[in-house]
């Protein structure tokens, strides 16, 4: 299984398990490639790398990917490009491109709208002084045409629209706050802050109550976001009517991802600087389980179709491969996983026929 998985990550060769259902696609930041998974509840294999990237003499640099609503797509941000990032439309049937959007300064998180009709992607800009405003770029995927680039916040990273299709929600790193966006105006209608003090590259240390927001999640409902805070080392929980703080959850160092399950019934967070996910009970509000990782640089989570497991990617560090965790969710247990290359960050969940 070990051989053929490295003859499949080094050539390109198609792996074939016969798991049905769906496959795990992977973004590679220092790789230009994602990787596709499948997962037959016992193992995981590579089922097919897919390159992408047009400067063959640098890196690229795909982040995050998304799966259109209706499955007929996916979607993955480049970083990189001539002059600035993009929005790539994958094919799902054959993986081959369907077209492309120009973005701004490194576009980090895709949020899609419930009808697929729209893209919300933050453009993170990691280089550069601090405080400044950077842009969520409004993409129309049908033509891959951008609408507006919509004037943010200091290094927005997350993006979320709500199930109803009506709101969208922003992580800003910098400002140390979450936006809402209305989905029909494409304005900015509220902002709350989830730190006291915001982050500046320039200014005082930050304190302890600072928040600095790596990503926000809607819960099924659409009642309550959830915020992983990667200077507070928690989960804020923030009723989505109100955005007053419901509870603020300790989980790991350097919490930056967070995602609940379909069926409402967990919240995973990464904990990217403890080498751990922690599993939050959304009833009690309380961290059930701490499920430490191999790799040091837990990132992104997808759930599978049946809410059973819980799919982690973890970064590279060096020449040490990334790799893929599988939890299974009735045990809280690390049960498989598999070595993906070259700085493995997104994660999502493309079904299959």
């Amino acid at each position: 299984m070990r051989l053929m998985t490295s003859v499949a990550l080094l050539t390109g060769l198609v792996v074939s398990t016969g798991a049905p259902g769906y496959r795990i696609l992977v973004a590679s930041e220092s790789g230009d490639i994602v990787t596709e998974l499948t997962w037959d509840g016992t193992a995981l294999a590579v089922a097919k790398i897919v390159p992408v990237g047009i400067m063959p003499a640098d890196i690229d640099g795909p982040h995050n990917v998304a799966v259109a609503p209706d499955g007929s797509a996916w979607y993955v941000t480049i970083a990189h490009g001539t002059p600035y990032g993009s929005l790539w439309k994958m094919s799902a049937g054959t993986d081959s491109l369907l077209g492309r959007a120009p973005l701004e300064m490194f576009p980090t998180t895709i949020g899609l709208t419930p009808d697929g009709a729209l893209a919300f992607v933050a453009n993170s800009d990691f280089h550069g002084d601090h405080p400044r405003v950077n842009v969520v770029t409004i993409v129309q995927t049908a033509s891959m045409t951008p609408l507006t680039n919509l004037p943010a916040c200091d290094m927005p990273h997350g993006v979320k629209v709500n199930h109803a299709g009506t709101f969208v929600y922003v992580s800003c790193m910098n400002s140390d706050e979450i936006l809402e966006i209305d989905r029909q105006s494409l304005r900015i209608t509220r902002r709350h802050k989830t730190g006291e003090q915001p982050m500046h590259g320039t200014g005082p240390a930050p304190a302890a109550h600072d928040c600095m927001p790596t990503f926000v999640s809607v819960s099924p409902d659409d009642r309550r976001l959830y915020v992983a805070c990667n200077h507070g080392n928690t989960l804020q929980v923030i009723d989505a009517a109100s955005l007053e703080l419901v509870r603020e959850i300790p989980v790991g160092t350097g919490a930056y991802n967070v995602e609940p399950s379909a069926e409402g019934r967990w919240i995973i967070v990464t904990n990217k600087k403890a080498q751990s996910v922690s599993l939050v009970d959304p009833q009690s509000l309380t961290e059930v389980a701490k499920v430490p990782t191999t790799k040091p640089l837990p990132h992104g989570i997808a759930y599978s179709p049946d809410g059973r497991w819980a799919f982690i990617s973890q970064e590279s560090v060096g020449i040490d491969p990334g790799a893929v965790h599988v939890i299974d969710l009735t045990t809280h247990a690390r049960v498989a996983t598999i070595p993906v290359p070259r700085q493995p960050t997104g994660i999502t969940i493309l079904r299959t026929p």
